[in-house]
């Protein structure tokens, strides 16, 4: 079963979306061997420690958004126990639109799709984007459609399998509109959703551990 999603996504602020989240071309600073990224999130907090030998270009792809707070106000908009759960729309149509076709070539698979492996989500051969999917089971028949992970949930693995599943995949087939309408469209049609608060980088190492 093939993580289907569509790329880049929606939503709108007062303050509108930081400025050099509209200019993706510009993204492409390479990330440290091995860092730690902190989630706040709407049911408490977790960490995701990535490793760039794993998946160099997705691990590059991740340290660019996450350090220009791409993720913060996102929701949660996907979650099936024993499954995943998906995130990586932005709640700004302006910015879903610049990142709509900034995608990025497929990594080899080093590692699996295994409880807690962290990957980006696809819709086919390198449409890699902006979002990502955590692994809440075995998924390693995901393997075989090249997702690739780059990192794995080290702290707060009961967070994550916590978040609001009510909604398990109906939220899934609306990205256009989760994308046009960001989370106005969210707030309306999914209220519970669980919404990633902040995150931040931390723990850059470099050079790679063997």
């Amino acid at each position: 079963m093939a993580v289907l999603v569509l790329a880049g996504c929606g939503g709108s602020s007062s303050s509108g979306p930081p400025k050099a989240l509209l200019h993706p071309d510009q993204l492409t600073k390479k990330a440290p061997q091995l860092f730690d990224v902190n989630f706040h999130t709407t049911k408490g907090d977790f960490t995701v420690s990535v490793h760039r030998t794993w998946a160099p270009i997705g691990a590059d792809r991740f340290y660019n958004l996450v350090k220009n707070h791409f993720y913060d106000g996102a929701k949660i908009f996907r979650a099936v126990p024993d499954f995943v759960v998906q995130f990586g729309i932005s709640p700004y149509p302006a910015v879903s639109k610049a990142w709509q076709n900034a995608t990025i070539p497929d990594d080899t698979i080093t590692v699996h799709n295994e409880r807690g492996a962290v990957t980006f989500a696809g819709a086919g051969p390198d449409t890699r984007t902006t979002q990502v999917f955590i692994n809440l089971g075995n998924n390693t028949r995901l393997d075989s459609d090249q997702f690739a992970p780059f990192g794995a949930v080290t702290s707060g693995m009961k967070v994550v399998a916590s978040l609001y599943s009510g909604y398990g995949d109906d939220p899934t087939p609306h990205q256009g509109e989760m994308m046009t309408q960001g989370n106005a469209y969210l707030d309306k049609q999914y209220p519970k959703l669980d919404e990633i608060k902040s995150t931040t980088v931390s723990n850059e190492q470099n050079p790679a551990l063997p």
